[in-house]
């Protein structure tokens, strides 16, 4: 995913709020100098600022990466992967749906590879499922295996994490946000 795609996603949702960056920086907990970078494509954001970002504007997470322009020209409706720096690969399957709360990520992790995220917004859910490789869900404190074929749902309003096994794993992570509507 180019940085332009963030950038303009970020700068299209600051503009409609019609705040500064300091103020956003103040509800996100990114810093105004990253906001800056991220907003002139000077630099690319991890899947944790975007998280951030989401969090502190109430958005879900396809609101900043689901642009048309990550749509495959292709094939109406398919999305293209964007790979975070050092990072998962996400690949939205179904968009923020207001009427359901809900939207749907294909993700995949290199060999042992693993990811840990903050907590979400509160009441935010999340539900994973193994497509592929072997799989774990940090919940609670405690990783938890998952092989193809098996899923879980868990509070994403806590500290969570997933782990692949030596074989990488390729999951849908289904996010569902019980208080928002529309984006």
């Amino acid at each position: 995913m180019a940085p332009d795609e963030i950038t303009l996603k970020l700068r299209d949702v600051r503009a409609a709020t019609g705040l500064s960056l300091s103020k956003v920086a103040e509800m996100t907990g990114v810093s105004k100098a990253m906001l800056g970078q991220i907003e002139r494509g000077e630099s690319s954001p991890t899947i944790a600022t975007l998280w951030k970002i989401a969090k502190g504007f109430e958005l879900p997470l396809s609101a900043l990466i689901g642009s048309a322009v990550l749509r495959d020209p292709s094939n109406a409706g398919v999305f293209q992967t964007v790979t975070f720096p050092g990072s998962i690969k996400v690949k939205i399957v179904f968009p923020f749906d207001p009427d359901l709360g809900a939207e749907t990520f294909h993700v995949e992790l290199t060999p042992s590879q693993s990811h840990e995220s903050p907590p979400h917004a509160a009441g935010v859910t999340e539900e994973v499922f193994v497509l592929g490789g072997t799989l774990e869900i940090l919940r609670d404190g405690e990783w938890l295996p998952l092989q193809t074929g098996q899923g879980l749902r868990f509070a994403a309003d806590l500290p969570h994490g997933y782990r692949a096994g030596v074989d990488g794993a390729s999951f849908l992570n289904m996010h569902h946000y019980p208080h928002l509507t529309e984006i």
